[in-house]
C-alpha cells in the first residue's frame, strides 16, 4: 500500500491533478524545489524533502535527494525484517511511490546557441539515481516517469484501496529503466557530437587508430507509428536518432498526401542518398530502394524528362528526389503520372498548387537535400540476435587512382559519363550492372545472383541506345563474359574495379571491341 510518495518534477504537466488524488487518499507527500513551490500554490500539503534529509539544498540545487534518508527509503526491501528494523533504528521512513521526470536535457541541447556548460548543468543526476532506487526496488516501491500514466496509476490507487498490483509496478520499473538508459544514451550522443565523433569514420579514434568500442549505443525515439511494414500483416514503427542529420528523411516537413507508409521511408531515405551525389541539378527516381531513372542536366525539368526517359515503365508509381526546389515546369512533368512521393528541398508555390491537385502524392519538403552530402556515418544491419556495423559507403573515389587498361582510351564525353555511371551503380543492390549516357541512365540491372544477368537485363533496357554508352559495374569481372555481352549492344567503355585474377580476359575481349575499360581499384557492393 502507498502511504508516502516522493514527487520531483522538470515537467509539472497532470502535477497537480496527480498530487491532489494522492492527498486525498491519504498518501502523504515529500517534494523538492520548484514541484514543492507548484504544490503549495495549489493548496497541496507536502514536506520539503529538506525537513526529511535534514539539510538544505546546495551548490545551487545540484544536491538535493542525495541522502540516506531519501535512498534508504527507497532502498529497503519490504520483504526483509531486518532491513525494514534498520530504517526504524535509523530513523528513516519507507518511501512506496517516486514521481520524477527529469532535467529537460533534449530541449536545452536543441538550441543552436547552448553552451557545453548550459548542457552540463542540465544533466539530471539525483533524478536517475531516484528512479533506479525504486525501480531496482518495484516488488514494494512504485515508479512513474511518464505524465500520460498518472490518470492510470491514479485509478488503480483508487480501485485497490492505495495499492498498485505487482505487474503494474514491475511495468513501471521496465519504463523507468528505458527512460534513464534513454536519457543517459541522448547525453552520450551530445557528448560525441561535441566532441566530434558523432561523424568520425566508425572503427577509428583521433589518432586514426582502429577502435571498435566494446559495447554499443542506438539511442532512437518514436517518430510515428506506421499502418503497417513491407507487408500488411507486419506490424512496424519509425524511430528516429536522438541527433539526426539535417539531410535524413525524419527531418522532412510533409506539406500534402497521406500518410507515409513503411516502403516510402526506406526507399525515400534511399532516393535522398543518391539525390545529393551529384552538384548539377539531379533527379532520381527509386523503386524497391533501387534506382530506376537517374539524370542531371543544366535545369531540373530537363533532368526529371532525362530520368524519365531512362525508364519510364518503371518510374511509374515511384519516388521522385530532387536537389533543387521543384519549379512550376518540373512539377508540370511530374504531375502527368503516378507517382508515390517527391522530396525536393522545396516548392514553388505554383509547382505546390500543380501537385496538390493529385490528392494523395506525398510532398517532402527537406531543405538539407540542397547541402553537400557528407561521408562519415554509421550503417547498421539487424541481424537476428546481433547487428552488423560499417562505415557508410560515402568515401568520394579518387579519380588519380583510376587506370585506363585497355588500348583505347575513353573520349573526354565517355569518362564523363564513366563518371556518372560509377556514382550510380553505387547505389544499385548488388550484383549491379548500370547502363549510361549524356548524364542519365538508360538501364538498371540490379540484385542479381550472377553479373552476366544482371549486365543482360540493364542492356536489355537500354536497347538501342546501348550503342555508344558506357557500363558500370560495381565489382570486378570473374569472367570475360560481360565484355562479350556488352559488345554485342555496341558498349564504348566500361568502368569496373578491376582486381579479378581473370582481368586479363576481360581486358583481351575489350581489347578485341574495341571497348575502352577503367579500373577504379574499389568495389562498391551494397547488399
Amino acid at each position: 500500500m502507498i502511504k508516502r510518495a516522493l514527487i520531483s518534477v522538470s515537467d509539472k504537466q497532470g502535477i497537480v491533478e496527480f498530487a491532489q488524488g494522492l492527498s486525498d487518499l491519504g498518501v502523504e507527500i515529500v517534494s523538492t524545489g520548484g514541484t514543492y513551490a507548484a504544490l503549495k500554490e495549489a493548496g497541496i500539503s507536502a514536506i520539503p524533502v529538506q525537513d526529511i534529509t535534514g539539510f538544505p539544498e546546495c551548490l545551487g540545487g545540484r544536491v538535493k535527494t542525495l541522502h540516506p534518508h531519501i535512498h534508504g527509503g527507497l532502498l529497503a526491501r519490504r520483504d526483509v525484517p531486518s532491513q525494514l528494523d534498520e530504517l526504524k533504528e535509523l530513523g528513516i521512513s519507507p518511501i512506496d511511490l517516486v514521481v520524477v521526470n527529469l532535467y529537460p536535457f533534449a530541449k536545452t541541447v536543441a538550441r543552436e546557441d547552448v553552451t557545453i556548460m548550459e548542457a552540463l548543468e542540465h544533466i539530471d543526476i539525483g533524478g536517475p539515481t531516484m528512479i533506479r532506487a525504486a525501480a531496482k526496488n518495484y516488488p514494494g516501491v512504485a515508479v512513474i516517469v511518464n505524465p500520460q500514466r498518472y490518470p492510470e496509476i491514479l485509478q488503480l490507487l483508487q480501485q485497490n484501496a492505495g495499492a498498485l498490483p505487482e505487474a503494474t509496478r514491475r511495468d513501471l520499473a521496465m519504463e523507468a529503466f528505458g527512460h534513464t538508459a534513454q536519457y543517459d544514451a541522448l547525453i552520450h550522443s551530445y557528448l560525441a557530437q561535441v566532441a566530434g565523433e558523432a561523424n568520425r569514420p566508425l572503427g577509428t579514434d583521433a589518432t586514426g587508430a582502429t577502435v571498435f568500442p566494446g559495447q554499443g549505443f542506438i539511442p532512437m525515439v518514436l517518430q510515428q507509428e506506421l499502418r503497417y511494414g513491407e507487408n500488411p500483416h507486419q506490424k512496424a514503427a519509425f524511430y528516429r536518432d536522438l541527433y539526426p542529420a539535417p539531410d535524413s528523411l525524419c527531418k522532412a516537413r510533409q506539406l500534402h498526401g497521406k500518410e507515409l507508409s513503411f516502403n516510402n521511408i526506406n526507399d525515400g531515405a534511399a532516393a535522398v542518398e543518391m539525390a545529393k551525389v551529384f552538384g548539377e541539378p539531379a533527379v532520381v527516381a527509386i523503386k524497391h530502394a533501387n534506382p530506376c531513372g537517374w539524370a542531371v542536366a543544366d535545369t531540373l525539368v530537363e533532368a526529371y524528362q532525362k530520368a524519365y526517359d531512362g525508364d519510364p515503365v518503371s518510374i511509374f508509381g515511384g519516388i521522385i528526389a530532387c536537389n533543387r526546389r521543384v519549379d512550376a515546369a518540373t512539377a508540370t512533368k511530374m504531375a502527368e503520372i503516378f507517382l508515390e512521393v517527391i522530396i525536393a528541398p522545396g516548392f514553388a508555390p505554383e509547382a505546390l498548387a500543380i501537385l496538390q491537385e493529385k490528392k494523395n502524392l506525398r510532398l517532402l519538403e527537406l531543405p538539407g537535400l540542397a547541402s553537400p552530402r557528407k561521408e562519415g556515418w554509421w550503417d547498421f544491419k539487424r541481424v537476428k540476435g546481433g547487428w552488423l556495423v560499417q562505415e557508410a559507403d560515402t568515401v568520394a573515389d579518387d579519380e588519380a587512382n583510376w587506370q585506363v587498361v585497355t588500348e583505347v582510351a575513353p573520349s573526354k564525353a565517355m569518362l564523363a559519363d564513366l563518371r556518372f555511371g560509377w556514382q550510380v551503380v553505387k547505389f544499385v543492390k548488388s550484383n549491379a550492372i548500370a547502363i549510361a549516357k549524356d548524364g542519365m541512365s538508360l538501364g538498371i540491372g540490379a540484385g542479381q545472383m550472377n553479373r552476366v544477368e544482371a549486365a543482360s537485363i540493364a542492356l536489355r533496357q537500354a536497347g538501342d541506345q546501348a550503342k555508344g554508352a558506357i557500363l558500370a559495374s560495381d565489382a570486378f569481372f570473374p569472367f570475360d563474359d560481360v565484355v562479350k555481352v556488352a559488345k554485342e549492344y555496341g558498349i564504348a567503355a566500361i568502368i569496373q574495379p578491376g582486381g579479378s585474377i581473370r582481368d586479363k580476359d576481360s581486358i583481351a575481349a575489350c581489347n578485341e571491341a574495341g571497348i575502352a575499360m577503367v579500373f577504379t581499384g574499389r568495389r562498391h557492393f551494397r547488399h
